[in-house]
């Protein structure tokens, strides 16, 4: 196959949702019918003892949530289907910032009966912000839910997005009995299953006696007035907006009972995009050069807790990756690297690889030479943007609470922190370690992942502070003049530069009409 029908070929998306909408069991079914794994697991099961692929750190497992983006890969009707599987809850909001930079289409869950929540509108803004082009599924159909009119007209509303239906339910709940497929006139007949595909029944004219062979006279006499409603309102489907992110095909089915994925997939395949050109700082990359390029967008510590491993997971935006060649790391200047075992990833299972196209994403081996944005390429001086770190909102000092396992803690909270699961600052005043997050449940993994991972204790000690913000100034008097007045409340952060930790909003105000010659940053890309 030449090097351009690879690349074709490619469709790397991330799938997100609100928490509990399905995300990981849709994650699964897709897996399922990948043929990438041969039983599905369930994310909250009592009865079905597997669980889920994506969610594989043990505090995953426990929780039933996903609190990392886990990558997965595999073959499927000619197509190379690469999914990321991200946090659902808002604390982990972060990672699926960043993982949005690395794929090319999204698939966003939505619950039939809750309809468009908090965080799916969060995570919309950035789609939007990006033109990514996006796919929704309305899950949990066979569950008593909203009317999908209701739900079309609140999609729009709250995601800012047109919709067109592909699949239309006849019914939901207990008298749900299937989907129309507008895409390809089939109708799709539902059987309850969590791990068999149910069967698509043809029928060329809907006005036929056909129809009511399957479903009542009363639910054909309702799908037909909703079809023909759903052809004035909602026109079919223009491929060019929806690659341009001002469409979103829309699909109906129930993730956990294998029904509707399938038609998802089919539908996903044909029309999301292959790799797209990407901006970096220097010009606009091409996926179908032939130089490679990518950047790290997340590192994930102990994937391996054998060897203590690291990986740093490589989005390739152009050209073919290949082992054992050597390759330049923009932050050390252009100095080479090799990689003689470059991983492809079935979530916490690894192969290795020996070439990977634009597109795919792979893991590094990491020895503290990585962080997340960096940029690998063949030599050209190339920056990739859009991966910042966001000013957190909560604070705690990170106390040893076993002095004896001192250096494990302290290669586990810098292994952590790599990762971007939280920001480590060191206050200049007293020396001590201040962890911030954007959430109180990143706290728990990581006391949870620091004694399990790498048997360390650590405690937590309250410190009261409302914002970081990085600063920088042109005028180095006027910088130094500003740190002496706020001694007490600086800090640096993992690469040194410098950080001002404010104690409250007024406070904050007050610095920034004092010094207006510095600048206050809330990202740390700037």
């Amino acid at each position: 196959m030449s090097y351009i029908e690879e690349i074709k070929r490619r469709r790397t998306f991330a799938i997100i949702s609100h928490p509990d909408a399905g995300k990981t069991t849709l994650t699964e079914k897709l897996l399922l019918f990948g043929g990438a794994i041969h039983i599905a697991g369930a994310v909250k099961s009592n009865k079905i003892k597997k669980s889920a692929t994506s969610d594989w750190m043990e505090i995953e497992k426990q929780r039933g949530i996903s609190v990392a983006t886990s990558v997965m890969g595999f073959e499927y009707e000619g197509y190379k289907v690469n999914i990321l599987d991200t946090p659902g809850h808002q604390d982990f909001a972060e990672d699926t910032y960043r993982t949005l930079t690395a794929v090319d289409s999204v698939i966003i869950v939505v619950d039939s009966a809750k309809g468009v929540e908090q965080q799916t509108r969060r995570l919309m803004e950035v789609c939007r912000m990006r033109h990514t082009p996006v796919m929704v599924f309305v899950n949990k159909m066979d569950r008593e839910g909203r009317d999908p009119f209701d739900l079309m007209d609140e999609i729009e509303e709250e995601l800012g997005i047109a919709v067109s239906p592909q699949t239309w339910p006849i019914d939901s709940g207990e008298r749900f009995k299937g989907v129309y497929n507008r895409y390809v006139s089939g109708l799709d007949l539902y059987k309850p299953s969590k791990q068999q595909v149910t069967e698509c029944v043809h029928i060329d004219d809907l006005q036929s006696d056909e129809l009511t062979q399957h479903i009542s006279d009363a639910q054909a006499d309702k799908l037909r007035d909703d079809l023909e409603l759903l052809s004035e309102v909602y026109p079919s489907l223009d491929e060019e907006a929806y690659l341009a992110g001002r469409v979103a095909p829309v699909f109906f089915g129930s993730a956990l009972n294998n029904f509707g994925v399938k038609e998802l997939l089919d539908c996903f395949v044909r029309l999301a995009p292959s790799p797209r050109p990407i901006d970096a700082i220097e010009r606009i990359v091409d996926p179908y050069e032939e130089a490679l390029t990518g950047f790290i967008f997340k590192i994930h510590a102990n994937m391996d807790p054998n060897h203590r491993s690291s990986i740093a997971f490589l989005k390739i935006c152009s050209g073919r990756f290949e082992r054992n060649k050597p390759y330049a790391h923009m932050r050390f200047l252009g100095k080479q690297f090799r990689f003689s075992s470059p991983t492809a990833f079935m979530a916490q299972k690894k192969e290795t690889v020996d070439e990977a196209f634009a597109g795919d994403i792979i893991g590094l081996p990491d020895t503290g030479n990585f962080q997340i944005g960096d940029t690998i390429t063949e030599g050209e001086i190339l920056h990739f943007k859009g991966l910042p770190s966001f000013s957190p909102e909560m604070f705690k000092y990170l106390e040893n609470a076993d002095p004896m396992r001192t250096k494990q803690l302290q290669k586990g909270v810098e292994q952590l922190m790599g990762e971007g699961v939280a920001q480590i600052f060191t206050s200049t005043f007293n020396g001590r370690k201040i962890i911030g997050t954007v959430g109180q449940l990143q706290f728990e993994v990581i006391e949870y992942r620091l004694l399990h991972e790498y048997q360390a204790k650590c405690r937590w000690e309250p410190v009261s502070l409302y914002k970081a913000c990085w600063i920088e100034s042109d005028d180095l008097a006027i910088l130094e003049n500003f740190k002496k007045r706020k001694a007490q409340y600086m800090a640096v952060d993992r690469e040194g530069r410098d950080v001002y930790l404010a104690d409250s909003p007024y406070v904050l105000q007050m610095a920034r009409q004092d010094f207006p010659d510095i600048r206050f940053h809330f990202t740390s890309e700037f």
